[in-house]
């Protein structure tokens, strides 16, 4: 809404003066109109001039009669123009008294219309007060709600400044510290390899001296082994002997002197025969890990008169299941023990279905 502008000195006065000047057209208007509206008055009597005339004929009497009627019909004529002349005044004065009116009523109405137009101007210029003061109110509400939405948006954009700042600050920090884990990783990278190729080295060195001992101590040992397997072959082959000695003077003699012979040599027999199903035992087991000195497992063996086993069980755990399982695959991987063949039955009974008790020490022969 456009602000109102103030009126000069002579736009104040323009007004005023048109009003005036109306206002006296009006009157004059007014009077006219009742002038020319007013009711003709009657015209006026004439005043009766009487001459008297003296007739020398007529007596002083008549004369002084006639003077008397003359001065009573003068008087009567004055005062019947006097009275003309009043009512005509009063005419006059009322038609004056009602141009009066009829000027009071216009100079009335035009002040009422006046105070009418000045009311109205007041009214519009209160109206154009209250119109300012809305647009005013109007304008500082604008004014108000455009300088806090400027406000919120710099704090909106100082917000985000901030926020900006911060978060580049942050991802500084960030590379800063992933530079410093870097350069520390680099660095630990470095220290580790530096580490690593001593430790290497050094186990390097270890290896090669385990390696070393291993050989040496693998020479001894194939050398132990050696001196033990050919003691052991020794061993077994003079049991063997001993035993196809003992089977052949069986075999060979008389059934009187078998007969002879086994009573004389049955335990001495059969512990050849227990001690040849070991020495065969051994020579098909796999040491287990778990295989301790001390440790029993009994076997129930079946086998037939020809020498083959044909089954194998644990009558008696060592409480190891391994162990117990390599003793019991060791009998297996026997098979058939030519030895036995030619055997008497009776000879023969006892090893149909037998127990033996086998240790790690009993295998390892």
């Amino acid at each position: 809404m456009q602000q109102q502008r103030e009126p000069s000195a002579s736009e104040s006065y323009f007004w005023p003066s048109v009003w005036a000047i109306g206002l006296h057209v009006l009157v004059f208007g007014m009077l006219f109109v009742s002038f020319a509206f007013t009711p003709e008055l009657p015209p006026a009597k004439p005043i009766v001039q009487a001459t008297l005339y003296q007739l020398k004929s007529k007596s002083q009497a008549t004369t002084q009669t006639n003077q008397k009627i003359a001065g009573e019909a003068k008087k009567s004529a004055a005062r019947q123009t006097e009275v003309e002349q009043m009512e005509q005044k009063k005419i006059e004065q009322e038609a004056i008294k009602a141009a009066e009116q009829k000027k009071e009523d216009a100079a009335q109405k035009a002040e009422e219309s006046k105070k009418a137009d000045e009311t109205k101007k007041a009214e519009e210029a209160k109206k154009a007060d209250e119109a300012k003061k809305a647009d005013d109110a109007k304008k500082a509400a604008e004014a108000k709600k455009t300088a806090e939405a400027k406000k919120a948006e710099e704090k909106q954009l100082a917000d985000i400044a901030k926020k900006k700042a911060e978060e580049e600050a942050k991802k500084a920090a960030e590379e800063e510290a992933k530079k410093a884990a870097a350069e520390e990783a680099k660095k630990k990278i470095v220290e580790d390899a530096k580490k690593k190729a001593a430790e290497d080295a050094k186990k390097k060195s270890e290896a090669e001296e385990a390696k070393k001992k291993v050989a040496e101590d693998a020479k001894k040992k194939a050398a132990a082994d050696a001196a033990k397997k050919k003691s052991q072959e020794a061993a077994r082959k003079s049991a063997e002997d001993k035993k196809a000695q003992a089977l052949a003077d069986l075999l060979s003699d008389t059934p009187q002197r078998q007969q002879a012979l086994a009573d004389e040599r049955g335990d001495e027999v059969a512990g050849s025969f227990d001690d040849l199903i070991r020495a065969r035992a051994a020579e098909g087991w796999a040491r287990p890990p778990s295989a301790r000195k001390g440790m029993t497992v009994v076997l129930q063996i079946g086998m037939l008169p020809d020498g083959t086993v044909t089954s194998v069980s644990v009558a008696k755990s060592s409480g190891d299941g391994p162990f117990d399982a390599s003793a019991v695959a060791a009998v297996k991987n026997i098979g058939r023990l030519t030895e036995m063949q030619g055997m008497k039955p009776s000879d023969f009974a006892p090893y149909r279905s037998f127990k033996m008790t086998f240790t790690p020490e009993d295998l390892a022969l």
